[in-house]
């Protein structure tokens, strides 16, 4: 049996350990992140007592019309059970497309369907001994990490707080549709510094900042939300320093997610660590296809 349960109506506790039980589970789905990234606007689909959670974050349209969208910085969500059964997969999977609007929805990459659904990819690496993983770098990759000696006297890597880095990160975004869109990043950012979930890792050169990385962390995972560059300095290479910093720190107990991409250019960088091709499915409808489905329902 599947039960839909607004936010109100979750037992936290219960979703919280299936969650981390699961054999699917990914730090986008735990309450911290989605209150976060979706404002609290998310609720859920239980399988009997909590044996299987199907996340599901939304927006509202014309004040009342629930559409579902995988919030900004959310790349996976999908079914978190003990074991992933396709059978059961099937059944919320369905319940999911009658019940809802779908705007857009990725599954988690465990998740498997007997239908065949549209899938993205996303690259990983798994923990391990850092000089094991450093050792698969690309030629290319360890030749960006060796520095000129002059770079290497003026330059340093540290953790920084959004307080120190929020103006080089305003300046120097890249993707915000506009002012408001770049507002919403930065501020999702600082509610994340304040659960103590982001980790801010600045490349400083001649003691001014000219790279940052935004990462997400938590006991099992750091995800990469965010890589920010001076374009004068791009060829310093500060971007694959600090990574290779932050990964030698973490690696050995941690999961490095470089949260994919579908720009050719940020993907040949990732593909520069060596990290495991990872593929999820999801589910994208047009707004037409959505507006078609309302009326009809209507």
């Amino acid at each position: 049996m599947i039960r839909r349960l607004k936010y109100h109506e979750i037992d936290f506790k219960k979703y919280t350990d299936c969650l981390e039980n699961s054999e699917q589970r990914k730090y986008s789905a735990t309450k911290d992140f989605l209150d976060i990234t979706s404002k609290k606007n998310w609720e859920v689909l239980v399988y009997k007592d909590y044996e299987a959670v199907m996340p599901i974050p939304y927006v509202k349209k014309l004040g009342f019309i629930k559409l579902v969208i995988n919030p900004k910085l959310c790349q996976q969500l999908g079914i978190f059970s003990k074991y992933d059964n396709i059978e059961l997969n099937d059944k919320f999977l369905n319940y999911f497309k009658k019940k809802y609007n779908i705007w857009y929805y990725a599954f988690n990459a465990e998740n498997k369907f007997s239908t065949k659904l549209n899938q993205r990819q996303n690259f990983l690496i798994y923990p391990d001994n850092y000089e094991n993983v450093k050792q698969k770098y690309s030629p290319k990759r360890k030749r960006k990490l060796r520095l000129d000696e002059e770079v290497l006297q003026n330059s340093e890597v540290r953790e920084v707080t959004m307080n120190e880095a929020i103006g080089f990160i305003s300046e120097n975004t890249i993707g915000a549709k506009d002012e408001k869109d770049k507002h919403e990043f930065l501020q999702t950012f600082s509610d994340f510094e304040k659960t103590k979930h982001l980790k801010l890792t600045a490349f400083f050169y001649h003691q001014n900042i000219i790279n940052a990385i935004a990462v997400y962390s938590d006991d099992k995972t750091l995800a990469l939300l965010g890589t920010f560059n001076a374009k004068e300095y791009i060829k310093l290479s500060g971007s694959s320093v600090i990574i290779d910093h932050i990964i030698s720190k973490n690696i050995e107990n941690k999961i490095f997610d470089f949260e994919g991409s579908d720009v050719p250019a940020i993907e040949e960088f990732f593909r520069g660590f060596r990290p495991e091709l990872q593929k999820y499915s999801m589910i994208l409808n047009s707004k037409k296809d959505i507006l078609k489905r309302i009326l009809k329902l209507s």
